[in-house]
């Protein structure tokens, strides 16, 4: 996978010095021996060991500048001796060897303080950054020796070699938006809430949002699920905001929002959903002028007229909504369709423009007789703005009008059909049932497990493993459903089980309603056919997936409608990167990214998180921290929020579980 002249990361060892190239092996994970296009990396050094990639490698420097980093790092934080004075004196005898000034007894002292530091500091970081330096020593002796017998500086001391760094930690390297867990986690511990809004505000501007409605891929990759269970990381995320908005502070920016800059500088979005929201949030922060385009006449997109109030109220993402709009650069006009030739102009008139709009047509179950025009036939996501606009906004009427005493039945498996089918227990449907062709486990984990299990104490029903073969109407009204039942035929090659109908199994649902909720595509015609622009197989648009640019210079694109439909924390991720692209972008005409986004990129490639570790030195058996839920028969009936979330004294013992996982990385280039 990587090309290495040596290597020591997790525990492979592999040395190619001196063999012939076509002897030399390769390591298996995808280490970055390229840092960008055009730019060979010199060496790789992490909390997991190191990786050499040229020959002429200085290991004395490259140990000394780890540490170095880890210095600067150990000295902002404090929190253990070990762990802050240990950084201090790896350091100091590093960089006196590398000055050619070491003596061999640095070398017993330097084993001891790493000895101590991975055994008695209080976090992953000062536990782990001895262990590439102790490759070093063991493996590249002979320069360390050379410094210290020869009284020579290493060899390249005082050459110009950049040396770049970047903290991580498991959970933040596969959060999509990258946010600084362990710090909103501490925060949280520490009963500074304000700053534990701001350490998540720092990626993620939507904290009241993602602090509900986020699948939490970082709970599967915290540690501490290596020991017991992970910590409830999205729960935690929502006390900032929480505490924010109950005690009427003012929005706490991560950053002093700059003032709207009189260069004439300007950039276009379309569309006020989360991808536009966030994009238009880290522009303003710079005092860069920003206009977003709405179709609807509400700010949110999909998580307003999308996600139910008992999941996400109204209020809460309204002061997300708020929280943008509140910055000076930052514009917003509602009820304004963008066509193609609104794109046009668009694009002729601003120096950038971001396409954010979303994924709102209904795909089809592709049954036989399926029509939009049968009554009874209703696409999920217009029966879902039917639900929140009037719930949350008064506009329209209500779908208990359609949906009272019914029986609906709704073909999914993800966020979307869940929404639909607990909305439907809520606007009063006699039975609710739930047609999914995987099993229940596979539902778990497109959604979550608390999503699924909340629904089934409502009394929606799942049937797995089925599919709707055939729709029968009488003139033109649903009556029932033909519905085919499948089981799982293991693959001898050892690939993904395959679903084979069973025959005679079929049966059929006497049924009212017929909500397919399979998936959503983006409406294309916003985009003028003269400009030809690439999409992706699923007819989305199409972005190398780094910078988020389109085929066309200057326009951007993020979120639902350049990878189909995805979760929030999914479209705030890509929207902050292009925000920060677009930001260089209109003032040089170049698309670049920083050295932070390059390193998240590199360590998103090579996992962090290392599902086998075992995990030591750490309590084992403390229970994680649940929630207080609204009983069923509170909630089935209404749209109150159903998460009351954590008691100030769940949270702080939740937080306690938080092993606080940072690594450093750095690439020597």
């Amino acid at each position: 996978m990587a090309k290495v002249i040596f290597s020591t990361w997790r525990g492979e060892r592999i040395d190619n010095r001196g063999k012939a190239p076509e002897a030399w092996e390769e390591s298996s994970f995808k280490l970055p021996e390229n840092y960008d296009e055009g730019i060979p990396s010199k060496a790789f050094i992490g909390w997991d060991g190191v990786a050499v990639f040229q020959e002429d490698l200085d290991a004395v420097r490259l140990a000394a500048e780890y540490a170095a980093t880890y210095q600067k790092y150990s000295e902002a934080c404090g929190r253990c001796a070990p762990g802050r004075w240990g950084g201090r004196i790896l350091y100091d005898l590093l960089d006196k060897i590398a000055r050619g000034e070491g003596d061999f007894e640095d070398i017993e002292h330097l084993r001891e303080v790493s000895q101590t530091m991975m055994l008695t500091s209080k976090c992953e970081i000062g536990r782990t950054v001895p262990k590439p330096i102790l490759d070093l020593m063991e493996h590249y002796r002979e320069q360390f020796d050379a410094c210290i017998t020869e009284r020579k500086k290493s060899p390249h001391y005082d050459a110009e070699i950049n040396y770049i760094a970047k903290v991580t930690a498991p959970c933040m390297d596969v959060c999509p938006a990258h946010v600084d867990i362990p710090a909103y986690i501490e925060g949280v511990r520490d009963m500074v809430f304000t700053e534990s809004l701001q350490a998540t505000r720092q990626t993620m501007p939507l904290a009241h949002t993602c602090g509900r409605v986020c699948p939490h891929p970082c709970e599967d990759a915290c540690r501490r699920s290596n020991l017991d269970e992970p910590v409830s990381i999205m729960e935690l995320k929502r006390l900032g905001a929480d505490y924010e908005t109950d005690h009427g502070l003012g929005f706490l920016h991560p950053q002093e929002p700059k003032p709207l800059r009189n260069d004439g500088k300007k950039v276009a979005i379309v569309g006020a959903g989360p991808a536009g929201l966030t994009a238009a949030y880290y522009l303003g922060l710079e005092g860069i002028k920003v206009d977003i385009f709405e179709e609807l006449p509400v700010l949110g997109g999909e998580v307003a007229v999308g996600v139910p109030e008992y999941r996400m109220p109204i209020g809460k993402y309204n002061r997300d909504i708020e929280l943008v709009t509140s910055l000076e650069a930052v514009n917003v006009i509602t009820n304004h369709k963008v066509d193609a030739e609104r794109l046009k102009e668009l694009d002729a008139e601003y120096d950038a423009v971001l396409l954010a709009f979303g994924t709102r047509l209904s795909k089809k179950v592709r049954a036989e007789n399926e029509r939009d025009d049968m009554e009874g036939y209703w696409g999920a996501i217009n029966m879902l703005d039917k639900v929140n606009l009037w719930h949350k906004y008064r506009i329209g009427s209500p779908a208990s009008n359609e949906l009272a005493g019914k029986t609906v039945v709704c073909v999914g498996g993800g966020f979307t059909s869940m929404d639909v089918v607990r909305c439907a227990v809520r606007e009063g449907a006699k039975k609710v049932i739930m047609l999914y062709r995987r099993d229940e486990k596979t539902i778990i984990r497109n959604t979550t497990y608390e999503e699924y299990h909340e629904a089934v104490e409502e009394g929606v029903e799942f049937i797995f493993h089925t599919a709707i073969e055939r729709i029968v109407d009488e003139e033109n009204r649903l009556k029932k459903l033909i519905v085919n039942r499948y089981e799982l035929v293991p693959d001898p090659d050892g690939g993904r089980p395959q679903l084979v109908k069973i025959e005679g199994a079929d049966f059929e649902i006497e049924c009212d309603w017929l909500i397919p909720a399979v998936s959503q595509s983006a409406d294309l015609k916003i985009l003028p056919e003269e400009w030809d622009l690439k999409l992706t197989s699923w007819n989305t648009l199409l972005t190398n997936g780094r910078d988020y640019m389109t085929s066309r210079p200057g326009l951007f694109a993020a979120g639902d409608c350049e990878y189909g439909p995805m979760t929030i924390v999914n479209a705030v991720g890509q929207a902050k990167r292009a925000a920060s692209v677009i930001s260089r972008y209109i003032y040089d005409g170049k698309v670049s990214l920083t050295d932070e986004e390059i390193m998240e990129d590199h360590l998103n490639k090579l996992k962090v998180y290392d599902k086998n570790e075992k995990v030591t030195g750490w309590m084992p058996g403390i229970p994680r921290n649940v929630s207080e839920k609204l009983e069923v028969d509170e909630r089935k009936d209404n749209n109150r929020e159903v998460n009351l979330g954590f008691t100030g004294e769940q949270a702080i013992a939740e937080a306690e579980r938080c092993m606080r996982c940072y690594y450093i990385s750095m690439v020597a280039v």
